[in-house]
C-alpha cells in the first residue's frame, strides 16, 4: 500500500495501481529530447507490471505498531526505513514473486523488475531499521536475485526476437533507469509530495548523453518537470485510491472492513513543462 493522510483518514492506493501508473508514465515517454524506449513492449511490461507481487497483500491491508496503515509514506521519500513494521521474510517473498511472476512471461521485463529490487534494498534501503538477526536473510535474498538475473540475462541473448542492441548491457541499465524513474514519480503523486525532487537517475538523450529530471510541487498532484520528457506539454493521468474513514485501527480486520467498503475513486495528477 500507499497512503497519504487526510483530515478524516488515509487515501490508500495498492502497488499495483501505482505501478500502473508509472506504466503510464512510461507510454509517454519520449519526445525531440528524451528516448522512448525499446523494445517498447517489454520494457513497458516491466513497469506497468513491476508490483504485481503485491496484489494479494495490498488486498488485505495491515496496521502499523502505531495502528496506521501499515504502507509506503510521505516520510519514506528518498530514503526507505520501514523495516521495523514489517515481517522482513513475508516482504522478501512479496519481492521475489514479483520478480517471478513476470519471468513465466517475459525474461527482459522481469529482469528490469529484479534490478529495480536489487537496487531498492541496496541503494535506497537502511539497514539500520533492519533487525540484525534478520541480515543474513536479506543478504541471500539479495545473492538470489543477482543469480536469478543472470539467468534471466541468458535468456534474453538466446532471444532471436529482440534485436542484438536490445540485450545490451548498456541499453538493459537505461531501461532499469527508466523503471526508476517513473515509479519515483508515481510514489511522489501518490504520497503528494510537496517538496522539490527527482527522479533518481539521468536519463537517456536523442543525441547521446544523459540529463537528470527535475521535479517541482505546482499544487496538490501537479509538477512542473525540469527538463520535460514528454511529448504534450501538458499531460493529465488518472489512478485508483480508496479513502478509508479514521487515522488509526486497532486491528487489521478494522482497517480491512473499512478498506472493503470504501469505494473506488480515480484520483489525476498532471505533469507540465516549465
Amino acid at each position: 500500500m500507499l497512503r497519504l493522510e487526510t483530515e478524516t483518514g488515509w487515501w490508500l492506493v495498492t502497488h499495483p495501481d501505482h505501478a500502473r501508473l508509472a506504466g503510464a508514465f512510461a507510454e509517454r515517454w519520449g519526445n525531440d529530447r528524451f528516448l522512448s524506449p525499446e523494445p517498447r513492449d517489454r520494457v513497458l511490461k516491466g513497469i506497468a507490471r513491476h508490483d504485481d507481487g503485491w496484489l494479494a497483500r495490498d488486498a488485505a491491508p495491515q496496521i502499523t505498531r502505531q495502528g496506521k496503515p501499515s504502507a509506503f509514506s510521505v516520510e519514506l521519500v528518498g530514503k526507505y526505513s520501514a523495516f521495523e513494521e514489517i515481517d522482513l521474510a513475508n516482504y522478501l517473498a512479496v519481492r521475489d514473486r514479483a520478480v517471478r511472476l513476470i519471468a513465466t512471461e517475459d525474461a527482459y521485463a522481469a529482469l528490469l523488475i529484479s534490478m529495480h529490487t536489487f537496487s531498492l534494498l541496496t541503494e535506497h534501503a537502511d539497514r539500520s531499521t533492519i533487525a540484525p538477526s534478520d541480515l543474513p536473510l536479506l543478504d541471500r535474498f539479495l545473492l538470489q536475485q543477482k543469480t536469478f538475473q543472470d539467468s534471466l540475462m541468458n535468456e534474453i541473448r538466446c532471444d532471436a526476437s529482440l534485436a542484438p542492441e536490445q540485450k545490451t548491457g548498456e541499453l538493459i541499465r537505461d531501461h532499469f533507469r527508466l523503471l526508476q524513474a517513473t515509479d519515483n514519480l508515481s510514489l511522489l503523486t501518490c504520497v503528494s509530495f510537496s517538496r522539490p525532487a527527482h527522479l533518481l537517475h539521468p536519463l537517456p538523450l536523442r543525441g547521446g548523453g544523459y540529463s537528470p529530471v527535475e521535479v517541482l510541487p505546482a499544487g496538490q498532484r501537479d509538477f512542473v518537470l525540469r527538463p520535460y520528457p514528454f511529448a504534450e506539454r501538458t499531460l493529465t493521468f488518472s489512478f485508483s485510491a480508496r479513502h478509508v474513514i479514521g487515522k488509526v485501527f486497532s486491528s487489521p480486520f478494522e482497517l480491512q472492513r473499512a478498506y472493503s467498503v470504501a469505494p473506488v475513486v480515480m484520483l489525476a495528477v498532471t505533469v507540465r513543462a516549465s
